[in-house]
């Protein structure tokens, strides 16, 4: 079907959207039950009948993107010469109901480190509708990467001996967690981070004397305290204790996503 692969490359490109679907007919309409279109803030993709009908679909679509509204809703509209819409009169005798599905852009992850923990928030957060980008300069953790169980998120795996390079790839808003095995590293994907603009939240793993530290030598680099406070570290909940890789990651998880909106968390209501 011509809209599913529209949605498909509309997702992998990160478009925001609203498919819209004929969910119910009474009398005469232009389309069937079942047909459906897509639109975005700028383009229209597919139809359902075109005239009044689909511009008033268009105009409540890009509405609901607007405001950034991520809950279905239906729309009834009569198709008659009594009633007006808001792009006027559609005479065909009939009544539609529409149902309007937002497709947002997923959350995007960067998890630099495909360590103990990094392994084990990736196997965590491979099971969330997200983009879940990991990265490490060791060629045999990628390969351990490969062996996680397919999950919903889509997963991009790096290897790099120079990570910090991955970082002006990533998606626009993209959350970046650092935990690889080198200090060194670590702070050079720290460095970097604060000279990436358009990125989300950014934490580092490791206690409070490693990034005492890293705050003064990325003070000494050029950093401004303020723009070196978008760091969060240590990261995780601060009421959930414990060392073990399975625990941070955990921690460092439910952290993550308590920042991704309702609907990604898979919030029943």
């Amino acid at each position: 079907m011509t809209w599913l692969g529209d949605a498909a490359r509309l997702r992998r490109h990160r478009v925001p959207a609203v498919l819209i679907t004929q969910i119910g007919v009474r009398g005469h309409a232009p389309r069937e039950p079942g047909a459906k279109m897509i639109a975005t803030a700028d383009a229209v993709l597919g139809t359902i009948g075109g005239g009044n009908l689909e511009l008033t679909a268009v105009d409540r679509a890009r509405e609901l993107l607007a405001e950034a509204i991520s809950v279905p809703e239906t729309l009834t509209l009569r198709l008659n010469d009594k009633a007006r819409n808001r792009h006027g009169r559609q005479c065909c005798g009939g009544e539609v109901v529409l149902l309007f599905e937002p497709l947002p852009v997923v959350p995007a992850v960067a998890i630099f480190g495909v360590g103990h923990v990094g392994l084990e928030l990736a196997r965590i957060l491979s099971r969330h509708d997200i983009e879940l980008h990991l990265t490490d300069s060791r060629p045999e953790q990628i390969e351990a990467a490969r062996a996680l169980e397919p999950g919903e998120a889509t997963v991009h795996l790096h290897h790099s001996v120079l990570p910090e390079e991955i970082l002006e790839d990533l998606p626009p808003g993209a959350h970046v967690l650092i935990m690889t095995h080198d200090h060194a590293e670590d702070f050079s994907l720290c460095d970097q981070v604060l000279r990436t603009p358009g990125l989300g939240s950014v934490g580092l793993i490791g206690s409070s004397a490693k990034w005492a530290r890293f705050r003064t030598m990325l003070a000494e680099s050029g950093h401004d305290a303020a723009t070196i406070d978008t760091i969060q570290s240590p990261i995780g909940l601060s009421t959930l204790s414990g060392k073990h890789p399975a625990t941070i990651a955990v921690s460092v998880a439910a952290d993550l996503l308590a920042r991704f909106p309702s609907a990604v968390q898979g919030d029943p209501s």
